[in-house]
């Protein structure tokens, strides 16, 4: 069984930020993923932005340029983390999930994946908020052209999409769609699209559902889908529409998994499964297990915490027996 210092289980930016850390202050690591670094930002669609500037979510202090100045799209960062790991030669074991934290007789832990077994004194959790979709529960959400993730626009040439969500990923999807040629609908369950979604993406999804480029059916929720339609339910009672639909994305968000949380033994809190943690230290209710990233906030519902406000040193201060500062966030209003 190998030994280690520290097992960080998650290979996001955070993630590798955290190795990162570590490895200027000389403490032996191993760091797992169950997919490759960066997953959750590899199923963007091509050539998506981010909504944070570049210096917002550049980690490790290693400057992030692009050659047009703009906000960074999801090829160039993750060409950027993995720039990162290789700079560094930081130990990342991808495509080796954990599937169990348990007590070490002899103190610490043990680590098992599926591939292995390491004994280690402490554990970070760096597990990302959005691991897998917000499931409906409808009929016809499995069925094949149904996503609850956004691909790519091309695949929606001269098809006929309907977006279900009113938040940006909807109004990105539909708008990126539309302009790739795809035949447009949406539907919100609510009346109008928040002003939470970006300014430059609210005026012209607005003026083109206004135009009836795309195909506004607010106050509804689907029902039901089949091969060639959606119905949709009115949330304030009354008949039901049928919409045609070729393909349909359910914008409907994610949800973080907690499963490893709970097998540690980590209260949690809520539906939102916050894990209660100290916040000078970031370490849990089970000491020697800490936690870090987008994964503090569990489920978010309204999103408060991105790459950009996770940039916290707590954890490698308190291993390393430095002293331990509450930081104020760098950015107190998040871009993203």
């Amino acid at each position: 069984m190998e030994r280690t210092s520290v097992v960080i289980v998650g290979a996001g930016p955070i993630g590798i930020e955290l190795a990162v850390a570590l490895k200027r202050a000389g403490v032996d690591h191993l760091q797992f993923d169950a997919k490759q670094i960066g997953y959750t930002i590899s199923w963007f669609a091509p050539g998506t932005r981010f909504f944070s500037s570049n210096e917002r979510i550049a980690v490790a202090g290693v400057p992030l340029y692009t050659d047009d100045q703009g906000k960074c799209t999801r090829e160039h960062y993750l060409t950027y983390l993995r720039t990162i790991v290789e700079l560094y030669d930081l130990p990342v074991r991808t495509y080796q999930g954990v599937t169990g934290i348990d007590p070490d007789p002899a103190g610490g832990f043990v680590v098992t994946t599926c591939k292995s077994r390491v004994r280690c004194e402490k554990i970070v959790l760096v597990t990302g908020g959005t691991d897998r979709p917000r499931r409906l529960g409808i009929p016809g959400e499995d069925l094949p052209h149904v996503s609850h993730y956004f691909r790519d626009p091309h695949d929606y040439f001269r098809k006929r999409l309907l977006v279900v969500g009113g938040k940006n990923s909807a109004a990105e999807a539909a708008l990126r769609s539309y302009h790739a040629g795809a035949r447009v609908a949406l539907s919100y369950r609510r009346e109008a699209l928040g002003t939470s979604i970006k300014y430059w993406l609210l005026p012209e999804i607005n003026g083109l559902m206004k135009s009836g480029r795309i195909e506004p059916h607010f106050s509804t929720v689907p029902v039901e889908i089949t091969p060639d339609h959606v119905t949709l339910r009115p949330t304030a009672g009354g008949e039901v529409r049928k919409v045609p639909a070729d393909f349909v994305l359910l914008m409907t968000g994610y949800e973080a998994d907690m499963s490893l949380c709970r097998a540690a033994g980590i209260e949690l809190r809520g539906d939102r499964e916050v894990p209660v943690y100290n916040e000078r230290t970031m370490q849990t209710s089970v000491p020697g297990i800490y936690v870090a990233g987008t994964a503090v906030g569990g489920t978010q519902e309204k999103y408060e915490l991105f790459i950009e406000n996770c940039h916290v040193h707590r954890i490698v201060a308190h291993l390393t027996g430095e002293r331990v500062k509450l930081e104020t966030p760098v950015f107190e209003r998040p871009e993203s």
